[in-house]
């Protein structure tokens, strides 16, 4: 029976693996017009907490971008820091905006009222980005995103974010892991399954932001400030958020810097599952963690004669297989194609950690910039 089971789980799953790579094809490539000049002015609102050891790299890739002076808006929010960034943020002459100076209202999220306070100081652009302090991207970044959102006039523009890996393994875990993630949040956008979206590189038009009242109603969690107001953006717009496809649009950002960073930032992201309406994309995690689980339940059967190894190694490479079907492409778009080989080599750590992130996650208690959230 238990088998049974696992074979019907891995047929459903290497059917949505299809459904994501055909979503993911289908995915048009953006490129900027020749002779484009933005007439966007846009802000770009990057909250930051105990983050100088990044913070500059960050800046000075904003401060090259080619995009016009007069239309373009720095702002750094300091999430009350206690080391150096507000002041190598003032040192570089962009603005800062020091949350210490605000009363914290009981209840409210601090990165979401950081965001709130960015937003309502760049009283001049239409289009906000928000971007992390450890982010950086290349000169074109700017530009390609208002020539998208000239083009298309979308509510919201979800793009690209790629992790730098060095050589070591739990790099290279990483980098596998969220290329996957960055793959299927164009590839459901493109089928039209909900959006996924990555606070790391996020645009909205001030007019959609101020139409769903910003975060009101996901003001006490302590995240989803990306998805939480996507979700309701597109309650309030069908249609009208896009996934822009597009190499220049890229913000890079490196891994964690070891497990336990890595877990709890997974465990801050999967934290995120329930607290939104949203069935399809409930019903792909469950199936996801459904297979995970009977896999890792099955290494333990196949010890039994219930399950031969044979059988068991014949169904985990039934799973490789699938994902590897949808992942490959992404991997070569950003680059990675280097680390297929990687792929099959972590699939036992994979399903070891979908299973225990997906636990934790429930839980919803992590720790994140020296605060602990939830228990």
């Amino acid at each position: 029976m238990f088998v049974s089971v696992l074979v019907v789980l891995l047929v459903l799953y290497a059917g949505l693996m299809v459904a994501y790579r055909r979503g993911w094809d289908r995915t048009p490539v953006f490129k900027i017009p020749e002779n484009f000049i933005p007439k966007t002015r846009i802000a770009v609102i990057i909250p930051a907490r105990n983050e100088e050891d990044a913070i500059s790299a960050c800046l000075q890739s904003l401060l090259a971008q080619d995009y016009p002076k007069d239309f373009l808006q720095i702002l750094v929010v300091d999430d009350h820091s206690d080391d150096g960034t507000a002041t190598i943020v003032e040192n570089l002459g962009v603005p800062v905006i020091r949350m210490a100076a605000f009363p914290q209202p009981e209840g409210q999220a601090f990165k979401k009222y950081a965001l709130q306070k960015g937003i309502e100081a760049a009283t001049d652009a239409e289009l906000i980005i928000t971007t992390d302090a450890d982010c950086t991207a290349g000169p074109q970044w700017l530009k390609t995103v208002a020539a998208f959102y000239e083009k298309e006039k979308p509510a919201a523009i979800v793009a690209p974010v790629r992790f730098t890996p060095s050589a070591d393994w739990l790099d290279i875990f990483q980098t596998l892991d969220f290329a996957s993630m960055q793959g299927i949040t164009a590839a459901v956008n493109t089928l039209g399954i909900r959006t996924m979206a990555n606070g790391a590189n996020l645009a909205f038009s001030r007019k959609s932001f101020e139409a769903v009242g910003g975060y009101e109603g996901t003001t006490h969690l302590a995240t989803g400030d990306d998805y939480l107001l996507i979700h309701k953006m597109q309650a309030a717009f069908p249609g009208k958020i896009k996934y822009l496809k597009a190499r220049e649009a890229i913000v890079s950002t490196a891994p964690q810097p070891d497990m336990l960073s890595f877990f709890q930032q997974r465990i801050r992201w999967a934290s995120k599952s329930g607290k939104y309406k949203d069935t399809p994309l409930t019903a792909q995690l469950l199936l996801v963690y459904a297979v995970n689980l009977a896999l890792l339940v099955a290494f333990f059967v196949a010890f039994t004669p219930a399950l031969s190894w044979g059988a068991f190694l014949f169904l985990l490479a039934a799973k490789a297989a699938a994902e590897f079907y949808f992942l490959d492409p992404v991997l070569r778009y950003y680059r990675l194609s280097h680390l297929s080989l990687y792929f099959l080599l972590l699939q036992p750590l994979h399903i070891c950690y979908i299973v225990l992130a997906g636990f934790l996650g429930f839980m919803g208690k992590y720790e994140w910039k020296a605060r602990t959230v939830g228990g």
